[in-house]
């Protein structure tokens, strides 16, 4: 056998091994799925049957858990953490940034000058108290008043995040102030799921006996883009803005629409498994993931969950997403609009209520005329975005969704609801009270040689709507990409359960009122009001079209375009009721959380002023001086050598050209210095939010458009920033 064969046959074999290796490492997610979590398989073995059944009723009633049972869950919570290699634990939470926030602490505890074991009470489980002060607060507490709270959320399991090789036991709380004000994100979504937990479920008995509870779904679609890691620290504004505040568009960008659904890049699909095989451990039931509209654009999306696991999964994948990238050399954009001119990022939430007997109740089946209970819930939904439609707005207002919403590429501003061709003519007949003459709606089919039958839905998808109903739920799509899910599903949750309590208070009255009538004409009548006062807000044709602002505004539905003006939603009369009657929020916590989201959007404006005045200072300005130089030294020469200026009026030109726009660029750069100091002494965070929208947001496009037209004259050897061809390019 020659040297070569023999090296081949090495080789071979070594193949063959890896694939075995391979075959046993892999034999799918279920074999893995969830190891990191301290849920019901992993409660089975380190903890009793009595303490498991208390963790259930804390999970599905919200019993309070007591204090011996907490003790032995806070012990085996330590030994199977133990056991999984954590040696610290920390109370994880979401407090009013954007970000998640942990104190880690160790479970050692010395009992000696040379020993000590490992403790951890139900006590320390159930509460602990990390400084406060330097957390948004509104407001709510001065400074130097550090006290806070977390207490444990048992509806959320524990689990372990590993980062570096260093195991960390993560404990889902709440986190709230020394008087009892929420400072974070989950405090409200509680309260508001356990509101339409009880709406939905007392509207139920009028159809179902049986049904007892409601609980409330969740699917969260993950948009995002990726970079490549090098690239995006050579990058200040990718660095500390999350989006290119100067740059222009490659010649090839998404205009042919070829990399949507398009094949995965092989580094990016390799970045992907790792990631989802670590957001499966962690038991985040992630199923899809694909190509999206831009260049460097993509989405993960998994199954439905409950509303509160699902947004502690999403918040929790986006920390997982960015750790891992960075071990792939990328970096992960969640910013909702990074390269100007392409399309941006959105994080579609897909909710849905379903009933303790198995029953979606959006789902309209095969006879939606004839399901009342759907009617029911489908309508009292509608009315609720058509009362609180300027709320729902200011839900999903923030600084990145701004550059996003109604770009052709988002939804619009305006807050409608899409319902598709069938469903609108279900609920145009049971307006007008007319019967469906064929009954069944049967959507059709598609038929074509060779092909399985492809039966069709009752309603299509509108990517145009921000809120759609989808066959069994409505698609909230107006999200931003980088926003905690909580904000927006703690308005839709407080807006549909206050709708259902309104209804139901009608339909009694009714009832009371006639009774004599047949209960389901009561229920009839009351839906019939609500409907014809809110149909309005249905629409189902194109909401990035002239036309529909127009026929919005004719309809009387408000278009309100940025997020300095949409906040203020939430200090209306009818929010101010909401929140406050219902025990969402007090008083004092909904302006504290306003003027959060004020401050969030000016110090965000403010740091890319900053940044940006940095940039061209030092990175575009520089480069074009440097350029202007080289060209200058050329003219120089050919002069020197006899060429008349005619003759080389192309390089004169270029340098009258370049000596324009340095003149413009630092100009504009010192405006933007000089506005940006005096909008900052304007006390109010409100008003100073107005002023950065209406005056400094425009002067940042003035400064981009006079950069962008230097780095297409200026020579890609003395442009100092990566473009947008290379930032958009993983290959």
């Amino acid at each position: 056998m020659s040297k070569s064969s023999s090296a081949s046959a090495t080789e071979q074999s070594q193949s063959f091994t890896d694939n075995q290796e391979f075959t046993s490492n892999h034999r799918g997610i279920s074999s893995y799925y969830g190891e990191l979590v301290f849920g019901p398989i992993a409660q089975s073995g380190y903890l009793s049957e009595n303490a498991i059944s208390e963790i259930g009723r804390a999970v599905n009633d919200g019993h309070a858990i007591g204090r011996e049972i907490a003790d032995e869950v806070a012990n085996g919570m330590k030994d199977w953490a133990l056991d999984m290699g954590a040696t610290h634990y920390t109370h994880w939470f979401q407090p009013l940034r954007g970000t998640t926030a942990e104190k880690h602490d160790s479970f050692f505890e010395p009992t000696g000058i040379d020993t000590g074991i490992e403790v951890f009470s139900g006590k320390a489980l159930a509460q602990q108290e990390p400084d406060a002060s330097s957390f948004p607060s509104g407001g709510i507490r001065n400074t130097f008043e550090a006290r806070g709270y977390t207490a444990w959320d048992p509806s959320s399991p524990a689990f372990i995040i590993e980062k570096g090789g260093i195991r960390t036991l993560c404990i889902p709380t709440i986190f709230v102030s020394y008087t009892g004000e929420a400072l974070d994100y989950k405090a409200p979504l509680l309260k508001t799921l356990a509101f339409v937990r009880k709406a939905a479920t007392d509207v139920c008995q009028y159809f179902d006996s049986n049904i007892i509870d409601c609980s409330v779904s969740l699917g969260v679609e993950q948009e995002y883009f990726l970079v490549k890691e090098d690239l995006y620290y050579q990058r200040p504004d990718l660095m500390y803005t999350g989006r290119t505040l100067i740059g222009h568009l490659p010649p090839k960008g998404q205009q042919m629409e070829d990399h949507y659904f398009g094949s995965i890049p092989t580094k990016v699909q390799v970045f992907m498994n790792d990631f989802e095989q670590q957001a499966h451990r962690l038991g985040i039931p992630l199923r899809t993931r694909h190509n999206e509209v831009a260049p460097g654009q993509f989405e993960c999306a998994p199954q439905f969950e409950t509303l509160n696991l699902a947004v502690d999964h999403n918040t929790l994948l986006m920390d997982v997403m960015e750790a891992v990238a960075s071990d792939h050399g990328f970096r992960v954009l969640l910013h909702e609009k990074p390269f100007k001119g392409i399309n941006g990022s959105g994080k579609h939430n897909n909710w849905s209520l379903l009933t303790n007997t198995g029953v979606n109740l959006l789902s309209p089946g095969k006879n939606p005329d004839q399901n009342l209970q759907f009617l029911t819930f489908f309508i009292n939904v509608i009315k609720a975005v058509h009362d609180h439609a300027d709320l729902l707005r200011a839900s999903i207002a923030t600084v990145g969704n701004d550059h996003r919403l109604g770009a052709n590429e988002a939804p619009p501003a305006i807050m409608s609801v899409f319902v598709g061709d069938t469903l609108e003519d279900v609920l145009n007949r049971f307006e007008a009270d007319i019967d469906n003459a064929d009954g069944a709606h049967d959507a059709g089919s598609i038929n074509i040689p060779n092909i399985p039958e492809i039966l069709l839905d009752n309603t299509d998808r509108n990517r145009t709507s921000p809120f759609a109903f989808t066959g069994n739920k409505f698609e909230f799509r107006a999200v931003g990409s980088s926003d905690n899910c909580s904000s927006s599903m703690v308005v839709l949750n407080a807006i549909v359960a206050n709708q259902l309590v309104e209804f139901k208070n009608k339909v009694d009255a009714e009832i009371a009122k006639n009774a004599s009538a047949k209960k389901t004409d009561c229920i009839e009548k009351v839906l019939r009001g609500e409907l014809s006062s809110s149909k309005k807000v249905i629409f189902g044709g194109n909401g990035y079209s002239d036309e529909w602002v127009q026929e919005a505004a004719k309809r009387g539905l408000n278009n309100i375009k940025n997020t300095a003006e949409a906040l203020a939603a939430y200090m209306s009369e009818a929010s101010i009721d909401l929140f406050v009657r219902n025990g969402i929020f007090s008083h004092k916590e909904l302006e504290a959380r306003t003027e959060i989201r004020y401050e969030t959007f000016v110090l965000s404006i403010e740091l890319e002023a900053k940044v940006l005045g940095e940039m061209v200072q030092n990175f575009v300005i520089p480069s074009a001086i440097r350029y202007q130089s080289r060209i200058a030294d050329n003219v120089s020469k050919l002069l020197a050598i006899g060429l008349t200026k005619e003759s080389i009026s192309a390089q004169m030109e270029m340098l009258n050209t370049l000596s324009g726009l340095i003149n413009q660029a630092h100009q504009k750069n010192a405006l933007l210095s000089e506005l940006t100091n005096s909008v900052n002494e304007i006390e109010s965070a409100q008003e100073r939010a107005i002023a950065y929208n209406n005056k400094l947001k425009p002067l940042f496009e003035e400064v981009r458009i006079v950069c962008d037209l230097i780095e297409k004259l200026v020579d890609d050897s003395e442009w100092s920033l990566p473009k947008y061809r290379e930032l958009l390019t993983l290959n």
